[in-house]
């Protein structure tokens, strides 16, 4: 999963949308429409290469990302003040010391504070609580493992208590709308409020994540640095939060766009705890967060440069399945060949194997034109096609009984094969009764075959007549031949 750079911040009724040097902050205002403000903002890693190495990249981009979001804070603010406040003595003193860049001096000092205050509370606190504790009692490696608790309670207490609160469950709920909509375009979606309704309000970039993140490596870094000297333990606290920071922006950074089975383990924690500082949204709300994301990320060229292709790929693939399995007409499988053609069909002219030939073909097909074998030309040819040339004895005389035989001209137009103009049935009084000198033609009979066939028949009826002396003499020692009845030879006797 390639990450869309987005970054983002739940604000007063609305959200706040990041990409690059460009940022849009969108609010519902009190009639319902959509109010959109945009602009840039420039980072001092720019101008400072020195800044954008890892670990100090993290710290400055913390420190950015603050004061952002304290000013968007206050631009969507504006929107529902119904009276505009007058500025206190300390505002009035600034501006008059600082001029034109008294609101930057007064964020400065707003984001200031608020990180002496998280270290305070976070950081300081759970060590003067823990410092009570004798080492006596408790050793410095269980000291530091129960301020870590300390400080991870003291958190997740915080959040706890300002999720009581009507405006800030509102908050929560606009943040949800946010990750949600970076996730619907990640995921290869058009930000649509059915695709965004169906995407998870959980993200690993998530700034819950960065601050959980921040706790749990605390621990281990005030393990490994070990202080026994009270005072040198805050200054350790204090020092040490920026380098605390900066790992973990880049661990959040790097499984962002991680789908590693151990990035996906490690980022379990903080996605447990998204589940309370994001709502589900509205569709509403739904729509702030569309309409901000719009404002700064041309999310069509995402779209198409990073999962138009595997759309190709798999339309592709899908086509050639259902057009892979049909058989090309000019090449056909052996098997495919063997089958019996449908009826109408035209046989193929070219040549044909021997399995192939012996395939019987269906009525009103035309046989092909090539010289067939000899089991071929025996195979008994369907109603309406015409017998091939060379046959045997015994399927002359089928065809002599069933007197079933093609027109002479239709036969010599398909095979172009001679007959005779006159074909005569061999009378029944030529055959001679089947006993031991010969089982099936007398010499009339032979004469009326060559006369009705050709030479071929009559050298195919040659070649059986041996065949039959060679079985009269193997029979010989089993049986002997007495006009119609046939006696079995038992020793030299017989018997029935």
């Amino acid at each position: 999963m390639k990450s869309s750079g987005i970054g983002g911040q739940a604000v007063l009724e609305g959200v706040m949308m990041k990409n690059k040097n460009r940022y849009a902050v969108a609010v519902r205002k009190p009639d319902g429409e959509i109010a959109v403000d945009k602009g840039e903002c420039s980072s001092i890693i720019e101008r400072h290469k020195i800044l954008g190495v890892p670990v100090v990249r993290g710290v400055v981009n913390f420190v950015e990302s603050l004061v952002l979001g304290m000013k968007m804070l206050t631009s969507s603010a504006s929107y529902f003040d119904d009276v505009e406040e007058q500025p206190g003595k300390l505002e009035l003193w600034i501006q008059k010391k600082f001029g034109e860049k008294a609101d930057k001096v007064i964020m400065g000092g707003t984001v200031f504070c608020s990180i002496v205050m998280a270290i305070a509370i976070f950081m300081l606190l759970p060590l003067a609580i823990v410092s009570f504790i004798d080492e006596d009692v408790i050793s410095y490696e269980w000291k530091t493992l129960l301020e870590g608790l300390l400080r991870l309670a003291i958190f997740l207490g915080y959040i706890v208590l300002i999720s009581c609160l009507k405006d800030i469950r509102r908050v929560f709920m606009y943040h949800g709308a946010e990750h949600k909509t970076i996730n619907c375009i990640e995921q290869g979606m058009a930000p649509t409020v059915e695709n965004v309704r169906k995407c998870s309000r959980q993200h690993k970039r998530c700034g819950t994540s960065f601050l959980l993140f921040v706790m749990l490596i605390s621990v281990l870094f005030f393990l490994l640095v070990r202080v026994e000297t009270i005072w040198l333990r805050f200054i350790v606290r204090i020092l040490f939060v920026p380098v605390i920071a900066g790992l973990s922006y880049e661990f959040i950074r790097f499984a962002g766009s991680s789908d590693s089975k151990v990035m996906n383990v490690l980022s379990k924690p903080g996605l447990w705890l998204q589940g309370l500082t994001t709502r589900e949204p509205d569709d509403d709300m739904i729509c702030v967060a569309v309409a901000s994301v719009e404002a700064v990320f041309d999310w069509h060229t995402y779209l198409e440069e990073n999962f138009a292709k595997k759309s190709q790929k798999k339309a592709g693939s899908a086509e050639k399945s259902e057009t892979g399995g049909s058989a090309s007409e000019k090449e056909v499988s052996p098997k495919k060949a063997q089958a019996k053609p449908a009826s109408g069909e035209a046989v193929s002219e070219k040549k044909v194997n021997a399995k192939e030939a012996q395939v019987k073909p269906a009525s009103g097909e035309s046989a092909p034109k090539k010289k067939a074998s000899v089991k071929e030309a025996q195979i008994k040819p369907a109603s309406g096609e015409a017998a091939p040339k060379k046959v045997n004895v015994k399927e002359a005389q089928a065809e002599n009984v069933s007197n079933e035989a093609a027109p002479e001209e239709e036969v010599a137009s398909k095979f172009d094969w001679s007959f005779p103009s006159v074909k005569k049935n061999a009378p029944e009084s030529t055959m001679l009764p089947r006993g031991r000198s010969r089982l099936f033609l007398s010499d009339e009979a032979e004469e009326a075959s060559r006369a009705a066939f050709g030479e071929t028949a009559a050298t195919i009826q040659t070649e059986d007549e041996e065949e039959e002396d060679e079985i009269l003499k193997a029979l010989d020692k089993y049986f002997v031949f007495e006009g119609e009845k046939t006696v079995r030879e038992h020793t030299g006797k017989n018997g029935q």
